[in-house]
């Protein structure tokens, strides 16, 4: 099942996002730095990296110890379901210590939007990520406006975009992006497509599975589109990967982690055919597939 719209703001709400994010960047002198300098990003945000994870279990008794009853009740509903949380009465930041660094990354600029933001501070003193404490549709809003604070700081504005326009346009390029960025692959992959000039679209899909009714499969987790890309195809709305779909010949199987460009063809909202030239990695997590007009793929 395709995972529910994770950052989409009208205009105005993201431009007020980004100029908070934007002050935050020049006040640690981090803007146009790569990759970002998170201890300084913090420091400049008040903001600390707890000295030991909340998350381990050994720790969970003496964090309780300190925070008191109702905080123990939410950390143990919580455990299992969160990655972040944000003490924002000790201005420190707990993250799950046993992601991977880009994911970390992530997550500490997601809980420092919390922070940052001026009406999400006022309203919590302890913010956690989950709507236990939260009516569902403000704790939506509130999660796609992190999202997106984290996501223009960790890709420090157009940066990203800007480097993207002058690589190739392959999976390659992005491979170097995220290199160049340390963040994760699911971030830069999606940062790519949604942020380049050229037609292409990306997307993350969960490992293969087998169902009875319809044998191996691949379930689809997010798709992301260029701009150009939607306005001549649409954005795509399949839930679910078979044999026989365009997309198919792009899974990686039989123990392989990467699928080396294959040509398919999509049809265009106009009933028009194009030839597309796509690729795939398996990260264990996700299976991440990127693909592009043949005319425009290059290699160097």
């Amino acid at each position: 099942m395709m995972r529910p719209d994770d950052s989409s703001l009208s205009s105005g709400e993201l431009l007020k996002v980004e100029t908070i994010a934007t002050n935050l960047l020049h006040r640690s002198d981090a803007w146009g730095a790569v990759p970002l300098p998170l201890g300084d990003v913090l420091a400049a945000a008040k903001l600390k990296l707890a000295p030991y994870s909340v998350f381990d279990p050994r720790s969970i008794k003496a964090y309780i110890a300190v925070k008191g009853t109702q905080v123990a009740k939410t950390i143990k509903s919580a455990i299992g379901k969160i990655f972040g949380i944000l003490d924002a009465s000790e201005e420190i930041i707990h993250i799950d210590d046993s992601l991977t660094p880009g994911k970390q990354l992530f997550l500490t600029l997601h809980e420092t939007g919390h922070f940052e933001l001026p009406h999400q501070r006022k309203l919590f003193r302890f913010f956690e990520d989950s709507e236990q404490e939260l009516e569902p549709s403000i704790a939506d809003q509130f999660e796609r406006e992190a999202n997106n604070f984290a996501r223009f700081v960790m890709f420090n504005g157009d940066a990203f975009k800007q480097r993207a326009a002058d690589m190739p346009l392959a999976f390659a390029s992005i491979k170097k992006l995220q290199s160049q960025f340390k963040t994760s692959m699911y971030a830069s992959i999606r940062e790519y497509a949604r942020t380049h000039h050229q037609v292409c679209f990306v997307a993350a899909l969960e490992p293969t599975e087998v169902r009875s009714a319809l044998g191996i499969c691949a379930p689809v987790r997010r798709v992301e589109v260029s701009p150009s890309y939607e306005r001549m195809f649409g954005r795509p709305q399949t839930t679910l990967i078979t044999p026989g779909h365009a997309l198919w010949p792009l899974i990686p199987l039989g123990g392989r982690r990467v699928t080396r460009p294959t040509t398919f063809i999509l049809t265009d909202l106009n009933g028009d055919q194009h030839e597309f030239i796509g690729e795939a990695l398996d990260t264990t997590f996700n299976i991440l597939l990127f693909a592009c007009p043949k005319k425009a793929f290059r290699t160097s």
